[in-house]
């Protein structure tokens, strides 16, 4: 996906780590099955009126995330490999409100058991951005601390 503006200069790599209870094969369900990630992706606050997942190698991801201030961040992305249930790896594509690319992370997100529990590993790297990007990168970590949170609440709940 072309990005207009882009630049090198707001390169960043985020690693997060979990140890959440549940089999694997659950967590792997919760984050490929677009009923149940439309219910935790995101952070605090957030709903996902659009959650459309194709959890294939070259399926496509597309979300909207609607703020608690009504304000709606489309998201696009593109499954580039999916090993049931133990990885995952996805782009995802922030859209400004013109429907334009704003950055692009590669995701890849792994599932190991330990010990009756699972290790869920989540490595974001940013690929591209504009310099528009800035505002929303800065907050990246933080947006990811806190959807991984709403995620282990969520699978503590969740239903198979």
């Amino acid at each position: 996906m072309d990005i207009k503006g882009e630049t090198t200069e707001l390169k960043h790599d985020y690693e997060f780590m979990r140890i959440v209870d549940g089999p694997r094969e659950v967590m792997f369900k919760a984050w490929t099955d677009p009923k149940h990630v439309a219910q935790w992706w995101g952070p605090t606050g957030f709903t996902n009126p659009v959650c459309e997942l194709d959890a294939r190698s070259g399926g496509a991801i597309r979300i909207h995330m609607r703020g608690p201030d009504g304000i709606v961040y489309p998201m696009s992305g593109v499954y580039k490999e999916v090993v049931q249930p133990g990885r995952l790896v996805f782009t995802s594509v922030a859209l400004d409100d013109t429907g334009e690319p704003l950055f692009e992370n590669l995701n890849t997100v792994i599932f190991e058991e330990q010990n009756g529990k699972t290790q869920l590993k989540l490595h974001v790297r940013v690929i591209k951005s504009t310099v528009y990007a800035a505002p929303y990168l800065k907050g990246m970590k933080e947006g990811w601390t806190l959807t991984l949170e709403r995620f282990e609440k969520y699978l503590s709940k969740m239903k198979v």
